[in-house]
């Protein structure tokens, strides 16, 4: 009798500890120990969030932080992309304006139904009171191509696509004036990056272009608030190498013809030294390889991940 094998991330269920950091007078960032991070850019007359929380009653406790340091209305939630963890928050926060990238509204249309099923089944912890969710899915209400600015009455804020990444509707929050960077998913730090839904081979000239920009501080995804240039290089470093190492590795398989299970086995052997401790290394690469296997032979479009394909992929690698 073969035993079903379950995702690694039905084992973590430890509580993570919430930070909510002070990055200058109108940014803030609310993070728990690798668990998704939220971002917070507080101008004269409002209020933006980028991402959300999984779930609205997750939600609260960033809105209980926000209240004790402006009462000032959430105006605008930025999607910095498409996956439910990031985005089923959003009515928590009442907002006038959901903003996404036309690229992430397109990916909600053809697969956000699929991905909330497929998420909210690999990572139950993530989405704590999953039944505050409401039905259906989150719409933005404005989308844009490439830029767009925001002016919180004198705080500018940049709305930037700055190529693909984790997704292929990946969106940055970037303040000029003080040179502090939300990068979402395609920055992490000691934590490992989620590439189910990648584009492999242009992620790493995003990252040249996030680090063109100069950035001082930066909120990534997931990890500790980055509060030096120091720290945002080491950042954007750990996020390239790991991506490039995997990919490397992944296509160097492919192309000697060895199957996705061999292909998955050698590639988690080559990375676990190096990146093993990061968060969610067990959970993430499955996924990861899947995705660069598909990239390298061909596929140049992420496949839809549904809960059955979910459950198929990782039978497949681990059972």
């Amino acid at each position: 009798m073969t035993q079903t094998k379950t995702f690694a991330s039905a084992a973590d269920l430890e509580e993570k500890k919430v930070s909510f950091d002070k990055l200058s007078d109108h940014a803030y960032a609310y993070t728990a120990e690798g668990d998704p991070n939220t971002g917070i850019i507080i101008g004269d007359d409002a209020v933006m969030v980028i991402d959300t929380q999984a779930t609205p009653v997750m939600a609260q406790d960033v809105i209980r932080r926000i209240r004790e340091v402006t009462d000032k209305p959430i105006k605008y939630v930025l999607l910095s992309h498409y996956h439910a963890v990031r985005v089923l928050g959003a009515t928590a926060y009442e907002p006038e304006q959901i903003i996404a990238s036309q690229d992430t509204y397109d990916l909600i249309v053809e697969r956000g139904e699929f991905d909330k099923a497929s998420e909210i089944g690999r990572f139950p912890r993530l989405f704590q009171n999953v039944e505050s969710v409401p039905a259906g899915l989150t719409w933005p209400t404005i989308t844009f191509t490439g830029k767009m600015t925001i002016w919180l009455g004198s705080v500018e804020v940049q709305i930037l696509q700055l190529g693909r990444g984790h997704t292929k509707g990946d969106t940055v929050a970037w303040l000029p004036k003080e040179k502090i960077l939300f990068s979402g998913d395609l920055v992490e730090f000691d934590a490992t990056p989620y590439a189910g839904d990648a584009y492999f081979q242009d992620w790493p000239q995003t990252l040249d272009n996030i680090a063109a920009l100069n950035p001082e501080k930066l909120v990534p995804g997931r990890g500790a608030a980055l509060q030096t240039p120091e720290q945002v290089q080491a950042g954007l470093a750990g996020t390239r190498a790991f991506v490039s190492e995997l990919y490397a590795s992944v296509k160097a398989g492919a192309a000697e013809g060895r199957d996705l299970r061999k292909v998955y086995e050698e590639t988690f052997a080559t990375l676990k030294p190096k990146f093993g401790h990061w968060v969610i290394f067990n959970h993430c690469m499955p996924f990861d390889v899947t995705r660069a296997y598909d990239e390298a032979t061909g596929h140049r479009d992420p496949r839809i991940w549904t809960a059955e394909r979910d459950v198929a992929m990782w039978q497949a690698l681990e059972g």
